[in-house]
C-alpha cells in the first residue's frame, strides 16, 4: 500500500490545451476539460470552480469566464475603494500591484487608479456571448434559455438518480426531446420533428451542429465551452463522474453526451426558428466573437491590479507578523512534551491548536493532512459499500471494514445498522418525493407533530447524533476499523503485515514525527455535527471525500501502536519508546468537542495522562467557542457552549458554522515558526522540517497534494464570494434537494454548484476575505524550484497567477517571492 500521492496519480488533473484538429469531436472533448467537477452531496468537496482554466494566466481565465458564464473574478469597485479609503490598501501596495501587472489598458500611476475609484465607476455588467437559445429569445420575446436548462434539468435529474448511471443520456434526451410537446406549446411547432431527425450518434450529432451552425474550427472549443455552462451544474456532476472514472482507469461518456444534448437544442432551434426569423447578421456577429477566441478587456486590468493590491497588503502585514513571532523552544532542544497532537492541516485546526497549546505548555501540536497518509475506503459495519477516506485526488488503495470485537457481536450490530439503514431510507426516499411528502404527514400523524416540536425545541434532533450513529466515530465505543486482513474469503479488506512498516514510516516521516517522542501522541481527525444541512458533508471534511477522519486516526494509531511495527521501524531508524502510546481522536468543529477513541483500553499507567488529556482538551475547547462566538454574532455574556451546542442540532439553522471561511494561506515550517500567533483562523499549517527530509520527498508530497488540495479550497470561497451566482449555489433557505445529487435553487433549473452564500457572508458583510492562496514553504529555494519544474500542475498554479510561492528563510523571515519559476525576487518587510 503506497500511503504516499504518486505525482503520477496526479496525471488526471492536467488541464488538456484546445486541439488544432479539425474534427470538432476533438474540440468538443477538449471543451469538457475546462468544466470543473461538482461531487454528489454525500461526498460534498471544495472543488477549485476554474480547475479547467489554470493553464491560463488568471486575467485570462477572467476573460473567458466572462464570455462563457458572464462570471466575474474580481469583487466590485466599491469594495476596493472601501479597501483603500480606510488603509487597508495603502499606496505603496498599490504601486507594487501596478509595477508587477502586465498587459493593456492599465492605469499609468497610483493617482490615475485612486481617481478612478473616486469617481465611483462600479463593475459593469458582463453579458457572456450569445447562444442560439439566447438569439432565439431576443426574436420572439420567449425565454428560451430558461426552456431548454429546464428541460436537460429533467432528463439530467432522471438520468443521474443512479450511483453509477447506465445508458446513454444523449439516446434518452432524443426519445424525449422528439415526443415532448412544450416547445410547441410556445410556439416552435415543429421542433419535435427536427429532434426525431437529429443523428442516434453523440459524435454525429456534434459534427453536424457544427456544420450547420458554421461555427469555425478555431471558436468550436470555445463555443461547446459557452453551452456546457448554460447547465454548469449538470455538467459538474457529469464532470466528476468522468473524474473518478478516469481515476479507475475507465471512461465515462456522459459529460460528452450532455454537450451533445445541448447542441442539439441549438440546432433544433436554428432549424425551427431561423427560417422565418432574419437572425442571420446577429448570428454571424456572433459566430465571429467565437472564432475570436478568449480575451480580457481594459476594465479587468484594473481590477486584477485592485486584486493585487488588496492580496499584497495582506501578504505584507503576514510578512512583519511571522517576522516578530517569538521564537519558542524546540522540542528537539531536549524537552519531552507530555503530550503530541497532530491536527489536520484545516484552518480551523489553528484555533483549537492555539488554545490547547495555551492550556498546558507542556504540549506540542502538529499539522498533517487529516487523512494521516491512509488513503481508504471504508466498509461500515452492515454494509458491504465503502465509502473514500482520502482527497478526491487519490484513490483509495486500501479496503477497511468496521467491525466489534467479537464476530457475533459484530453480526448482530451489523443486522440492526441494516434495519435502521433500510428504514431511514425509505422515509427519506418517501419525504423527498413531492408524490410523497404530503401522505407522509398525513399518514404520521400526530406523532410526527410531536416530533416537529421536540426538534424545534433543540430537545431532540432531526437525525440521529453523529458520534452515537456511528457517522463520526464508533456505536457507543463497541466498534473499530479491522486493520487485521480476513482469515479466509470475503472481500480483500484490511492490511497485510509487510506493508505496514512502510506505511508507518510514511506516516511519521510525513509529519515530521521522527524523534522526541512524547507518552501520549494523539492524532485528530476532524467532522462537523450539523442536521438539515444538504452541505454538511462538507463541513466534515473540504477535501477527504466530504468524509470525517475518525477513521484514518483510529487505524494510523492501530499502526504505530503495533508491537511488530515499532521493530520494524526501529530497523529503519524511527525508535519510538515503549512508554509512547499513540491515542485516536476527532475534533467537531462545530462544538469544538474531542472526542478520544479506546481510552479506557489503554494500558493503565496512560490511564492518568488520558484522564488529564480529556481535561485539557475540554478547557482548549471552551476558549475556542469563546474566540468562534462574535462571528457567529452570540450574545455578549450568553452561555457560548450552550448556544454553539445548540446549533450543531438545529434544524433552521442556516450557519452552524463558517467551516473553512476565511482561508488565506498555507504554511509548511516547524511549528516553532508560528507558534504563539494568532492566525485567527486562516491558515493550513503543516508540520515540515526540511533538514530532516535529505531527500525533499516530504516537501514534494506536500507541494503535490496538500498544497493543491489548499488550493482548490481556497479557489472555492474565492469563487463563492466573488460571484455566488455562477461559482456558488446561492440562498440555501431556497434549497431543494435532488436525491442526493445536489441541490436547486427553488423549484427548478440547473443543479448549483460551490458554496451557499450563507457559507461566505454574515448578512451584513463577507465573512470570507476573496484572496487567492499565498503559500509559504521553509525550504531551500532550489529544492522548491526542482519541485515546481517537474510537476506541470503546481507549475501552472504557480506561474499562472492562481497561488502565491514565499520561501521562508533559516530565521524564520519570509525572504522572497516566486515570480514565475525559476524567477524570485526579494520580499520587502
Amino acid at each position: 500500500m503506497n500511503v504516499q500521492a504518486n505525482p503520477a496519480d496526479l496525471a488526471h488533473l492536467e488541464s488538456r490545451p484546445a486541439t488544432a484538429d479539425p474534427d470538432p469531436v476533438a474540440a468538443a472533448r477538449a471543451a469538457l476539460r475546462r468544466i470543473a467537477p461538482l461531487w454528489p452531496l454525500d461526498r460534498f468537496v471544495a472543488v477549485n470552480p476554474f480547475l479547467g482554466l489554470d493553464s491560463h494566466p488568471f486575467a485570462q481565465a477572467a476573460g473567458r469566464m466572462a464570455q462563457v458564464a458572464g462570471a466575474r473574478m474580481f469583487m466590485d469597485r466599491p469594495f476596493f475603494a472601501a479597501a483603500v479609503e480606510s488603509g487597508r490598501i495603502t499606496d505603496p501596495d498599490l504601486a507594487d500591484a501596478l509595477a508587477a501587472t502586465h498587459g493593456t489598458g492599465l492605469p499609468a500611476s497610483v493617482a490615475e487608479i485612486k481617481k478612478a475609484l473616486a469617481e465611483g465607476h462600479g463593475t459593469s455588467e458582463i453579458r457572456p456571448i450569445a447562444t442560439v437559445a439566447e438569439i432565439a429569445a431576443g426574436a420572439t420575446g420567449t425565454d428560451w434559455p430558461r426552456i431548454v436548462v429546464q428541460q436537460l434539468s429533467t432528463c439530467a435529474a432522471a438520468h443521474f438518480a443512479e450511483d453509477e448511471p447506465s445508458g446513454s443520456f444523449y439516446a434518452v434526451w432524443r426519445e424525449v426531446a422528439s415526443a415532448d410537446r412544450t416547445a410547441e406549446i410556445h410556439g416552435l411547432t415543429s421542433a419535435r420533428r427536427h429532434a426525431a431527425h437529429l443523428p442516434q450518434a453523440p459524435e454525429d450529432l456534434v459534427r453536424e451542429a457544427v456544420l450547420l451552425l458554421g461555427i469555425e474550427p478555431a471558436g468550436v472549443e470555445l463555443y461547446c465551452h459557452r453551452l456546457l455552462m448554460t447547465v454548469s451544474g449538470w455538467a459538474g456532476y457529469a464532470r466528476h463522474l468522468l473524474w473518478e472514472a478516469e481515476l479507475k482507469g475507465r471512461h465515462s461518456d456522459h459529460l460528452f453526451e450532455l454537450l451533445a444534448a445541448r447542441l442539439g437544442w441549438e440546432v433544433i432551434l436554428r432549424g425551427a426558428l431561423f427560417a422565418n426569423v432574419d437572425v442571420t447578421a446577429q448570428w454571424a456577429e456572433t459566430r465571429r466573437s467565437y472564432a475570436d477566441g478568449p480575451s480580457i478587456g481594459e476594465p479587468a486590468a484594473l481590477d486584477l491590479v485592485l486584486l493585487s493590491a488588496y492580496e499584497r497588503a495582506w501578504q505584507r502585514r503576514f510578512a512583519r507578523t511571522l517576522a516578530a513571532a517569538p521564537r519558542t523552544e524546540s522540542p528537539a532542544a531536549g524537552r519531552r512534551p507530555a503530550v503530541q497532537a497532530a491536527f489536520c492541516i484545516d484552518v480551523r485546526s489553528e484555533v483549537f491548536r492555539r488554545a490547547l497549546e495555551t492550556v498546558s505548555p507542556d504540549i506540542d501540536t502538529l499539522g498533517f493532512a487529516g487523512f494521516f497518509g491512509l488513503p481508504l475506503e471504508h466498509v461500515p459495519l452492515g454494509s458491504d459499500e465503502g465509502l473514500p477516506r482520502c482527497p478526491v485526488l487519490l484513490a483509495p488503495t486500501t479496503v477497511i471494514r468496521e467491525a466489534s470485537p467479537t464476530p457475533a457481536e459484530s453480526a448482530a450490530v451489523g443486522r440492526a445498522r441494516q434495519v435502521r439503514r433500510g428504514v431511514a431510507q425509505a422515509i427519506a426516499r418517501v419525504r423527498r418525493t413531492a408524490a410523497g411528502s404530503f401522505p407522509f404527514v398525513e399518514l404520521s400523524g400526530l406523532g410526527f407533530a410531536a416530533k416537529l416540536v421536540t426538534d424545534s425545541l433543540g430537545l431532540t434532533r432531526p437525525v440521529a447524533d453523529p458520534v452515537g450513529a456511528g457517522l463520526l466515530g464508533p456505536v457507543r465505543g463497541r466498534t473499530r476499523p479491522e486493520i487485521d486482513p480476513p482469515v479466509a474469503g470475503g472481500r480483500h479488506t484490511g492490511i497485510a503485515g509487510a506493508d505496514r512498516v512502510a506505511i508507518a514510516q510514511a506516516i511519521l516521516t510525513g509529519m515530521s514525527l521522527t524523534g522526541g517522542f512524547a507518552r501520549v501522541v494523539l492524532l485528530v481527525g476532524h467532522g462537523a455535527s450539523t442536521v438539515n444541512n444538504p452541505h454538511a458533508r462538507g463541513l466534515d471534511c473540504g477535501a477527504c471525500g466530504g468524509q470525517s477522519g475518525d477513521v484514518n486516526a483510529r487505524v494510523a494509531a492501530a499502526l504505530l501502536n503495533d508491537a511488530d511495527v515499532r521493530k520494524g521501524l526501529a530497523q529503519r531508524g524511527i525508535r519510538v519508546p515503549q512508554d509512547t502510546v499513540f491515542v485516536a481522536g476527532l475534533h467537531d468543529t462545530t462544538t469544538d468537542a474531542v472526542t478520544l477513541f479506546d481510552a479506557d483500553r489503554q494500558a493503565p499507567e496512560h490511564l492518568d495522562d488520558l484522564a488529564r488529556l480529556k481535561e485539557q482538551l475540554a478547557s482548549a475547547g471552551r476558549i475556542a467557542r469563546l474566540e468562534r462566538a462574535p462571528s457567529l454574532k452570540l450574545q455578549d455574556g450568553g452561555d457560548v457552549d450552550r448556544s454553539l451546542r445548540a446549533r450543531a442540532r438545529d434544524w433552521s439553522q442556516v450557519r452552524p458554522e463558517w467551516g473553512l471561511a476565511g482561508c488565506t494561506a498555507f504554511v509548511a515550517a516547524p511549528r516553532t515558526r508560528t507558534a504563539g500567533m494568532d492566525l485567527k483562523g486562516q491558515v493550513f499549517l503543516h508540520s515540515y522540517d526540511w533538514q530532516s527530509d535529505t531527500d525533499f520527498r516530504i516537501l514534494e508530497l506536500i507541494m503535490t497534494a496538500p498544497m493543491i488540495v489548499a488550493s482548490w479550497i481556497n479557489l472555492q470561497y474565492y469563487g463563492s464570494s466573488v460571484d455566488n451566482r455562477v461559482f456558488g449555489s446561492g440562498n440555501k433557505t431556497l434549497h431543494n434537494v435532488v436525491g442526493t445529487i445536489g441541490v436547486m435553487e427553488g423549484n427548478g433549473g440547473d443543479l448549483r454548484v460551490g458554496l451557499p452564500l450563507q457559507s461566505v457572508h454574515d448578512g451584513d458583510r463577507l465573512v470570507h476575505d476573496p484572496m487567492r492562496l499565498s503559500v509559504y514553504l521553509e525550504a531551500p529555494q532550489q529544492a522548491i524550484d526542482r519541485i515546481v519544474a517537474r510537476h506541470e500542475t503546481v507549475r501552472r498554479l504557480v506561474d499562472n497567477g492562481w497561488i502565491f510561492l514565499f520561501s521562508i528563510d533559516p530565521e524564520g523571515r519570509v525572504a522572497r517571492r516566486s515570480t514565475g519559476q525559476p524567477r524570485w525576487e526579494p520580499v520587502a518587510v
